[in-house]
């Protein structure tokens, strides 16, 4: 399977900054906590806690054959899980439940503009739009946020327990890639610190003037 591209941070707000504003929290929630379309389009108001920080994940959308839509379990207990979000974005997600979230504890956050519930194959047209309106360039996906955030997960410290908690796996192998992932990135970084050092080496290759 080939690698999925990996957002920088600057990357992520981009996109944000450029997305409807109904949908500049998705980006973010998608990103730096890793939640998926069907647990995005399928929250609630009572599952969003300003005072802690965190969001509770219960269920997930599916779409049916016949286009129907309907919240479901997750596919295993390990889906239900609370995760936290950043201080940082708290302004976004009190903005968003003020201005776009539907009225009542157990209304969707995430609705379209005429009130109706968001729609993977709807919402795909206005990711691409922003994608590509922040130039953010290559075939890159709605879910690569969550690949994104991941990484950054295990880049901020996360450890394997840790992950599997955020991501909703039961298992350590999905973890144990970005654990891994991370590991290779640490060391094209210190190969390019290495590649710095000797430049500044080389230049100073030549002995210092003498003094008087």
């Amino acid at each position: 399977m080939p690698e999925r591209p990996v957002l920088t941070i600057a990357e992520v707000l981009a996109v944000a900054d450029v997305v409807q504003p109904r949908f500049r929290l998705a980006i973010l929630l998608a990103s730096f906590t890793t939640l998926r379309f069907g647990e995005l389009a399928s929250l609630r108001r009572k599952d969003v806690d300003v005072s802690t920080r965190v969001i509770r994940v219960w269920r997930a959308q599916a779409e049916m054959q016949n286009g129907h839509l309907t919240d479901k379990a997750p596919k295993s207990a390990a889906g239900v899980r609370p995760i936290s979000f950043p201080d940082e974005i708290l302004p976004d997600v009190v903005r968003h439940l003020e201005l776009f979230a539907a009225p009542g504890p157990d209304a969707h956050v995430f609705v379209g503009p005429h009130g109706g519930r968001l729609r993977r194959s709807n919402f795909r047209a206005v990711w691409v739009a922003a994608r590509d309106k922040a130039g953010v360039t290559g075939e890159l996906h709605f879910h690569d946020l969550r690949h994104t955030g991941n990484t950054l997960a295990s880049s901020a410290g996360a450890s394997t327990r840790e992950l599997m908690t955020r991501m909703g796996h039961s298992t350590t192998r999905a973890a144990l890639i970005y654990q891994h992932m991370t590991s290779d990135r640490d060391r094209a970084i210190a190969d390019k610190l290495g590649e710095m050092i000797r430049k500044q080496q080389n230049g100073n290759a030549s002995p210092p003037p003498r003094s008087g």
